[in-house]
């Protein structure tokens, strides 16, 4: 198989795609590679609207604070990035940097060639959007994981420290 189907069946994008359906779609994505430290997408990238799939590697998830920058997550193989611009969402809200860490290939797709198969496969998109929203309600519920676990460090609740 190629590395592009490959990534994309390790993806929330894909699970309710066909084989069929997953083949539509392959040849939409471009494999783009970057060395250790490249930035692969950073705040005013000049592809707000692209949705990045790892197919292999690791990426760094940075944002600017006060100390400088710091790791908020490192990304893992058929993990997504850059879903808020993909579904519309102001460039203005990206504030997170990626950095490859190590040699890191990576999966692009325009939202422009998403959207051609509109007319002509709207239950591809219906499912990898859906793909997406699964991807991000993820996010969430690990974010909403951690908080309530610092919380409970803080302020010792819980019992457990």
């Amino acid at each position: 198989m190629s590395l592009v189907i490959d990534t994309l069946r390790t993806s929330t994008v894909t699970d309710e795609l066909s084989d069929a359906e997953v083949q539509v779609i392959e040849g939409l994505f471009d494999v783009q590679e970057y060395k250790s430290g490249e930035v692969i997408v950073q705040p005013g990238d000049a592809r707000p609207d692209n949705l990045y799939v790892l197919a292999y590697g690791d990426i760094e998830v940075k944002i600017e604070s006060d100390d400088g920058e710091s790791i908020i997550h490192v990304l893992k193989p058929g993990d997504l990035a850059g879903m808020i611009t993909f579904v519309g969402g102001a460039a203005t809200q990206i504030s997170a940097t990626l950095y490859a860490v190590g040699a890191t290939k990576v999966l692009s797709l325009e939202r422009d060639k998403f959207e051609s198969l509109i007319n002509s496969h709207p239950m591809i998109i219906y499912r990898v959007m859906r793909g997406v929203a699964r991807n991000m309600h993820g996010i969430v519920r690990r974010a909403n994981s951690q908080s309530t676990e610092l919380r409970n460090y803080i302020y010792r609740a819980n019992g457990r420290y």
